[in-house]
């Protein structure tokens, strides 16, 4: 029998998640997240359960996000029929995220400690699984991501939400040039909460088992090493402070440093209408995370029936030439009225539901 893409289990009163495709580094779909969903709604009203972990399989990673490749089809397809708002909602990447997102939102209220083992690699869909815990562990092999941008995509899964919340502009550094950080860089910017040495992470959850979260933590968690992007705050904050994605790079030029010029580079690179969207959102947070999801669905929608998500996983997904042409190609050709066209409701009857409590 083949084995399920999530190990649901309980012992001693401690549920566990295991994302189980580690071929994939656990990359998420359409089954994993409503075996996820399944278990956090059962759990979350069974007196014999106090608290969740969850994990990932194998040594790569908790997980490295979606199925790229699913999306790609659904991108190519969308851009080749021309099609709106209502076809992109009905092709099964939306069906996918409308799930997705749901359950982002049921992580961040689940009412008992969700433990979330952030080790390895922790991208897109394995940062909306994780990083809306109320406990994140990382660990000295954490290596955390919103890469969105380098597929014409828009940070989502509730990224907005937490980059937008990330101070002196690094949240808007991360979510623009699709950077990776470390588990010491996680907890000084405040998207995880405690660093444990990945290899102490099996003890630890023995500990939840025999203890309790709370206890296991005193007795696992370790401070971590300096972080060092915290160390660039700086130049960071003056440089993303600027209006535009013009701006931004102008002012990562002008600074001069090896850091700032691959900053600059990087954005350079990337697809410019996926920059202006980003910076759009980021620079305009919503009150809540389901305001966020509801703002990042309606954008997910008109990506993927874009020619840059397209065009973006073809280059560094499908082909792997890393040359994407971008349309347009130059960020002074981006409009204010194409980026508003991103954000734009649409019909009530597609626009995103997330189901209360």
């Amino acid at each position: 029998m083949t084995e399920l893409p999530v190990l649901v289990s309980e012992s001693s009163g401690v549920g566990r998640l295991v994302l189980n495709r580690p071929k994939a580094i656990n990359a998420l779909n359409d089954e994993m997240v409503d075996l996820m969903a399944a278990a956090l709604r059962r759990w979350r009203d069974d007196d014999s359960v106090r608290a969740v972990v969850l994990s990932g399989a194998g040594e790569r990673g908790l997980c490295a996000g979606g199925d790229i490749v699913s999306i790609h089809r659904d991108a190519k397809a969308l851009v080749e029929s021309g099609a709106g708002d209502e076809e992109a909602a009905a092709c099964p990447s939306a069906v996918f995220w409308r799930e997705e997102y749901q359950l982002n939102s049921e992580i961040a209220k689940f009412p008992k400690p969700y433990v979330a083992l952030m080790d390895g690699i922790v991208m897109g869909g394995g940062v909306g699984v994780s990083a809306h815990a109320n406990t994140r562990v990382v660990t000295d092999r954490t290596r955390l991501a919103m890469p969105e941008t380098g597929i014409g995509f828009v940070p989502d899964v509730g990224g907005t939400h937490l980059l937008s919340q990330i101070t002196d502009n690094i949240g808007v550094y991360l979510g623009l040039t699709a950077g990776s950080i470390n588990g010491a860089d996680a907890v000084a910017l405040g998207i995880a909460d405690h660093y444990i040495p990945a290899a102490d992470l099996d003890a630890f959850v023995t500990a939840i088992e025999a203890t309790s979260v709370d206890e296991a933590l005193a007795r696992f968690t370790q401070t971590p090493p300096p972080s060092e992007l915290d160390a660039q705050r700086g130049w960071i904050r003056e440089a993303f402070a600027a209006d535009t994605v013009a701006g931004i790079i102008d002012r990562c030029a002008a600074v001069g440093t090896e850091a700032a010029d691959k900053a600059a580079a990087t954005l350079r690179a990337k697809s410019p209408t996926t920059l202006a969207v980003t910076l759009r959102a980021l620079r305009n947070p919503l009150p809540t995370l389901d305001d966020s999801l509801h703002r990042e669905y309606r954008v997910s929608l008109r990506c993927v029936r874009s020619h840059d998500m397209a065009e973006g996983i073809r280059a560094q997904v499908i082909d792997k030439d890393r040359n994407p042409g971008w349309d347009p190609a130059e960020i002074d050709a981006v409009t204010a009225a194409d980026v508003d066209a991103f954000f734009a409701p649409l019909p009530d009857d597609l626009e995103l539901t997330i189901v209360g409590d």
